[in-house]
């Protein structure tokens, strides 16, 4: 009996350790999928990036659209170097194209078609149909790693393209379209080519920025030709002349044959401070021609970042999907360019591609605080140093140079919510200053880059008068800024700029137009000229002779067809969301709808007549509000609606622009069953799609959240306890996340009296 109950035992154990090592097999990065948000609104970035990574490879499909990609069957132009990941507006670089081509030595151009694509966390691959070329990339943080496998028969040649980038316009100095300005090549041996590319403009109509590359292949070149405009030479360097350049170079078959022969690999180092760096990038990024360990090393990166948050395993494989490529999306961008600023040198991290933090201080910022503090303790000291050297802090940066503006000037709001949430290592009087720097000095005619526009109208009426575009969300939005001025003020001990700054963030009460009834609910943010008057008919254009008017509702969203888009009342948004969009004075916000009831009311008809807009950020709260009223299942029940309705697991998975990560962050945060409301302490607790969560916090603690009972009838929380105490609170702060613990909510099929009060 003894010798079968040992036999059993070890068998047991056997089991137990192949099931270990069959559970350590699977990895989260498995569960990424950049193919989420890919097409429809989300705009993501398909190619492989480190997490921040300066680098993102991937295929160029035409000049238009902002990520370079396009789904089959759309050409390919090549493979440029320099991406963003989500964005709306006009495209940003597409720098530094690299094109495989089996002929074709006589000329510039070498598009082509995918026969297939594999898109994967840290890998993409593709055949062309024409050529058969196929071509795998993967990526370090300032590197690219490119193999590229050619047919036997095929001539095995590469273009080097400085000249390419998205978004050109034959039309000097088109808005938002980005302009060449000149380029270099020089090929220094027959296994290296470097130069540079310098283009202005884009997104943020920005100054000219430079991209450095340093080229180097494993095999040699047997026959090179460079280019200049439209003429291909035996020249081995083109002289930067204002005119587009480039390289193309052809590969002998190696001496011993087989498969090996057919393969080329290439790395291309960027850097935006010469091309010397750049090599210096390739050698110290990649310093081996093994692909498989790049595309190792690069998963290692991620598969770090990604076990600080842990869900069951019992979670649907879609939502797995879902919620770990939320995570990457948010850790894409901003781009840690520290090191690589070409504008000053000092030893503050510094980060771009902020694009844009109107879009990104609501979500994203708060996730990366959790996932990884010490990372948005160096994107808040970027921030602050931005200030110290430009002048302004950015609410939008890209290609070293802040712009544009879009609502507030929200980089304060990223600064509070690092104050409040204690993290460390920051100059917060330093930030104090600069966060007044936008809240005191006009920025005059660089109002669209940077700083508070109408500023001084601002300041002198308490609101933004109509005629100053942007005027509705730019007075809301400076109201929200400024109370976190009044955060930070009051934590470094200054009351008397405290209880201005306090007073200062009602100011959105005065554009609150409290008679204006629509759709059933009362009271508006609406237009106010400078002299205190209501404007209900808006002027038509600005002929001085007949002039024309229109009329203005909670629900207009344009104005005349030849009106600016950028120049409207509201940016991006309507009276109906930006009303509702008061997050640091919500119980103010209540009062002036009228009360609990009326806003209860209020915001049915919000959900219900389709005035929220999922695929923008003004409304990302709004579902929330539920709990201001005592009854926090009503913001679940519309959070799970919003998410079946619109979220999924497939390439059209995201409802609007990523902006950043910042589509993904929201997502991430209610499958959680948590929602921040950023540049305050506490999160909002709504009943998570997700039965457990267990966030591996970077001061060595843990803290889990524990659905209990969770499933699609059991979607109320009916009771919670903290830490085995009861918890009666519909919020939890930021503190009681980090002293590790456990929360959990006990879950019925009803809703319950808990969570009334937010504490």
């Amino acid at each position: 009996m003894k010798y079968k109950i040992c036999i059993f035992l070890f068998l047991l154990l056997a089991y137990a350790n192949v099931f270990a090592q069959d559970t350590r097999l699977i990895r989260l990065v498995d569960y990424v999928d950049p193919r989420i948000g890919s097409e429809g609104l989300g705009r993501v970035f398909i190619g492989p990036s480190c997490p921040y990574g300066m680098v993102k490879p991937s295929p160029d499909c035409t000049p238009r659209p902002n990520s370079g990609w396009l789904p089959m069957p759309e050409q390919v132009d090549g493979f440029a170097q320099v991406h963003v990941s989500g964005t709306g507006g006009g495209p940003k670089y597409g720098n530094i194209l690299v094109m495989p081509f089996g002929k074709g030595m006589d000329r510039i151009k070498h598009i082509d078609y995918r026969k297939e694509e594999i898109i994967r966390l840290g890998y993409y691959s593709t055949q062309f149909r024409t050529s058969g070329i196929r071509t795998e990339i993967t990526t370090a943080s300032r590197t690219s790693f490119y193999r590229f496998t050619y047919p036997a028969d095929s001539l095995k040649s590469l273009a080097i393209d400085a000249g390419f980038f998205l978004g050109e316009s034959p039309v000097p100095d088109t808005r938002e379209a980005q302009q060449f300005v000149g380029s270099e090549v020089q090929i220094i041996s027959d296994h290296e080519v470097m130069g540079y590319t310098r283009i202005r403009g884009g997104w943020n109509n920005g100054h000219a920025y430079t991209v450095y590359f340093y080229a180097e292949t494993d095999r040699p070149f047997v026959r090179t030709a460079t280019w200049k405009a439209d003429k291909i030479t035996d020249e081995t360097s083109q002289y930067d002349s204002h005119q587009k350049t480039g390289a193309l170079l052809c590969f002998a078959d190696a001496d011993s044959g087989g498969t090996d022969s057919d393969v080329v690999q290439l790395k291309v180092g960027i850097s935006f401070l010469s091309s010397q760096k750049a090599r210096q990038n390739a050698h110290s990024d990649i310093p081996h021609w093994s692909f498989e360990t790049a595309h190792q090393e690069l998963l290692g990166q991620w598969e770090k970042l990604l076990e600080r948050i842990e869900i069951s395993p019992r979670t649907s494989e879609a939502q797995k999907r879902m919620f770990y490529t939320a995570l990457y999306h948010t850790m894409l961008m901003p781009v840690d360019r520290s090191g690589e600023n070409p504008l000053w040198a000092d030893d503050e991290p510094y980060y771009d591609d902020f694009y844009a933090i109107w879009d990104t201080y609501r979500t994203s910022s708060p996730l990366i605080t959790l996932i990884d503090p010490k990372r948005e303790v160096d994107i808040v000291r970027s921030l602050i140093n931005i200030y110290k050297r430009d002048g302004y802090m950015p609410d939008a940066r890209s290609g070293n140079c802040n712009g544009r503006t879009q609502g507030g000037s929200n980089a304060e709001i990223v600064i509070a919510d690092a104050f409040v949430k204690g993290l460390e290592g920051v100059d917060y009087e330093l930030g104090l200053q600069a966060m007044l720097k936008d809240a005191t000095v006009d920025p005059g005619d660089r109002h669209e880059a940077e700083g508070r526009g109408g500023l001084n109208e601002y300041l002198r009426l308490g609101y933004v008068p109509y005629g100053i575009p942007r005027a509705g969300n730019r007075t809301v939005e400076y109201s929200y800024c400024d109370y976190a001025i009044a955060l930070v003020a009051k934590g470094l001990g200054k009351e008397k700029l405290y209880r201005h700054y306090l007073r200062q963030s009602g100011n959105w009460k005065n554009l609150w137009r409290a008679d204006y009834e629509h759709a059933g609910a009362k009271g508006f943010i609406l237009p106010r000229d400078k002299d205190g008057h209501w404007l209900d008919e808006i002027p038509f254009g600005k002929s001085e002779i007949q002039k024309p008017t229109f009329t203005y509702t909670p629900v207009t969203f344009e104005g005349p067809w030849y009106t600016p888009w950028w120049n409207m009342f509201f940016y991006e948004a309507s009276s109906w969301e930006y009303s509702l969009s008061i997050p640091h004075d919500v119980p103010g916000l209540i009062e002036a709808c009228g009360g609990s009831e009326a806003f209860e009311k209020r915001l049915d008809t919000f959900f219900d007549q389709g005035f929220f807009n999922v695929n923008n950020e003004p409304s990302f709260l709004s579902p929330c509000l539920y709990h201001w009223i005592g009854k926090p299942y009503r913001s679940s029940d519309r959070v799970r609606e919003i998410i079946d309705k619109n979220y999924s697991d497939q390439s059209d998975g995201l409802p609007g622009n990523d902006d950043s990560g910042a589509m993904s962050s929201w997502l991430a945060f209610h499958l959680m069953g948590l929602y921040p409301n950023a540049g305050q302490d506490y999160y909002l607790i709504n009943t998570p799609l997700l039965e457990t969560t267990t966030f591996r916090l970077d001061n060595g603690k843990t803290f889990r959240i524990f659905a209990k009972g969770l499933s699609e009838k059991n979607r109320y929380i009916q009771s919670a306890l903290l830490n085995g105490k009861e918890y009666p609170y519909s919020t939890i702060r930021h503190q009681d996340i980090m002293k590790g613990g456990e929360l959990v909510l006990e879950m019925g099929r009803k809703p319950s009296e808990w969570g009334r009060k937010l504490q």
